[in-house]
């Protein structure tokens, strides 16, 4: 026996030796190795080298959840050219050069905040998907203790994350934030009203939206008294929020072709006009003309970014409705179809008005062609009512966040898909959200004032994001300090100075996302205080279940010795 076991470990050691050599030799692709060590998988840190080779159906899934993000996510952001330049120049060309600098500070706003902020930094930011700006608070609560309803017990402390941070600048600056966050009172008051002002903002967003989006594309059908048009919007509103019963599922599938049609119509008229009236607009993507436009215009100019700010409106929705869809899926939506489409949209509506700058009141319409006219008008229509969407889907997610974290009172979620747990659908909601959406619509009547309203919701909503975005690189991400100030001033500085834009037209309807923010600020801090004090008293007068056991068995002995007696 003893002879038969040394010649069989001496043929292990020679084929061990063998398969070293193969894998020193690269005969055998590492690939080929499933070993995966246990400590990784209870650490959820299993090395995703197979992962990175997504299989037929995880690409036939992240393409399906693209083309649905068409659908529900960019109708506002998408629909942005029939009105953005239009309201920029509310007054007569001057120069054609304003038409330059308008083009670039539109180009560079696109490109900064919803691609290089949201698509690529922002969206990497979700909590198992989920995003919005109760995530963020989430993901700060949960590595340093600065929640109002403690979220830490003394037993987890005790657990292994698995996860050691070795010691460094980075590491070291996120202890002291930290410990700085935890020992003010003021800073943990200020992130909460910081969530809750982002969903508030989120919600009124969800209000205006749908109200300006079927007002504005109604009102194009110009036989119609405004009384009439009014009546028309009130009556789409209530279908549209009739339809959010569906789930985001089918009503992903039911809009995107339509708004994968609108896409490609602004992109081609874009391309035909900058061809055939003034390729030299392309001069724009150089930022020396913004400069060259502050510099010309000066407080008209910077009174003019409240007309540029709609460019991006529904940005925040790609965040906010993560957790109907993917990152990835988000990525390749707006990579590969929005951002191409609007900005040749853009392009070719400045081409076209350096040729007929008296044109800019109807901007987009006059520079499409005459044969596509009335399909491109009847698409618009489409397109534009589908552009409420996204913060409709946007305030079912943000809500249910909230009420997971205490911050909301109690509503029925209803989960509407069996794949994706992201995709919601609150009918309390849903029905406030109308009832609001026909008030607004029956009081304002005229997308005038809905416009002065619109941005405050937007820019609000955007810094709110910008400031936890830095606290989560800070305490989370733990990146170099240099690219953590830089993202802060140059957001900051861009969304600061389109805010005070805003403010300027508060009397003119800017009041209203703000009441609307004041309202529900009171109720859901209201609400998030009465959980605190709810926690903190069972946690005080709660009894340990020894403790009853003790008690039980106490009362069963004096009874066996009564009935003993």
């Amino acid at each position: 026996m003893a002879s038969s076991d040394r010649d069989l470990h001496t043929e292990e050691v020679a084929e061990n030796k063998s398969n070293i050599g193969q894998l020193k030799g690269h005969k055998v692709s590492w690939a080929k190795l499933y070993r995966v060590d246990s400590l990784n998988l209870e650490a959820g840190k299993v090395s995703n080298s197979l992962a990175g080779h997504a299989s037929k159906d995880d690409r036939k899934t992240i393409l399906s959840l693209a083309f649905q993000s068409v659908g529900v996510i960019y109708g506002d952001l998408g629909t942005s050219p029939l009105y953005t330049i239009q309201s920029t120049f509310t007054e007569k060309i001057g120069d054609k050069n304003d038409i330059l600098g308008v083009l670039s500070l539109i180009i560079y706003t696109i490109f900064l905040v919803p691609m290089t902020k949201y698509v690529f930094t922002v969206l990497w930011a979700n909590d198992n998907g989920n995003g919005g700006a109760f995530v963020l608070y989430s993901l700060i609560c949960r590595h340093a203790n600065v929640s109002l309803i403690p979220n830490q017990e003394p037993e987890d402390r005790e657990l292994s994350r698995y996860g050691l941070d070795i010691p460094s600048n980075q590491f070291r600056r996120a202890q002291k934030i930290r410990h700085k966050l935890e020992n003010t009172k003021f800073a943990r008051f200020f992130l909460v009203f910081l969530a809750i002002l982002g969903t508030s903002m989120v919600i009124g967003d969800g209000i205006i939206t749908p109200s300006i989006s079927v007002l504005s594309a109604v009102s194009g059908i110009k036989p119609l008294g405004q009384e009439a048009i009014v009546g028309v919007s009130v009556a789409i509103l209530v279908a549209l929020f009739c339809f959010q019963r569906f789930g985001t599922d089918k009503v992903g599938y039911s809009f995107a072709p339509a708004i994968c049609i609108w896409f490609c119509l602004i992109s081609g008229t874009g391309m035909y006009n900058l061809f055939k009236h003034d390729v030299s607009v392309l001069r724009a993507f150089n930022p020396i003309y913004i400069f060259d436009y502050f510099k010309g215009n000066g407080k008209k100019g910077w009174l003019s970014l409240g007309g540029v700010i709609l460019c991006i409106t529904g940005s925040e929705a790609m965040f906010v409705d993560l957790g109907h869809f993917s990152v990835r899926s988000v990525q390749i939506s707006f990579s590969c179809v929005v951002f191409p489409s609007i900005l040749s949209a853009y392009i070719g509506q400045a081409a076209y008005l350096t040729k007929f700058p008296e044109n800019v009141g109807n901007a987009f319409y006059a520079s499409v062609l005459d044969p596509i006219y009335w399909p491109t008008f009847v698409v618009a229509v489409v397109a534009a009512i589908i552009a409420s969407q996204a913060m409709i889907s946007g305030a079912f997610s943000i809500v249910a966040q909230a009420q997971s974290l205490g911050c909301f009172p109690r509503v029925k979620v209803i989960h509407t898909s069996a794949k994706h747990e992201g995709q919601v659908y609150i009918p309390e909601l849903n029905y406030f959200l109308m009832v609001a959406c026909v008030v607004v619509t029956l009081s304002f009547k005229t997308t005038r004032n809905l416009g002065n309203a619109y941005g405050i919701c937007v820019v609000s909503a955007e810094l709110t994001t910008t400031n936890m975005m830095t606290l989560v690189m800070l305490l989370i991400w733990k990146i170099s300090i240099w690219r953590i100030i830089l993202f802060y001033v140059v957001y900051v500085t861009i969304e600061s100075t389109y805010l005070s834009t805003q403010l300027t037209k508060f009397v003119q309807g800017g009041f209203l996302p703000l009441a609307f923010s004041f309202v529900l600020v009171i109720i859901m801090g209201n609400w998030h205080y009465v959980q605190k004090h709810r926690y903190e008293f069972e946690l005080k007068n709660k009894v340990s279940s020894d403790y009853c056991e003790h008690v039980i068995f106490v009362l069963r002995d004096n009874r066996s010795k009564r009935n003993k007696k």
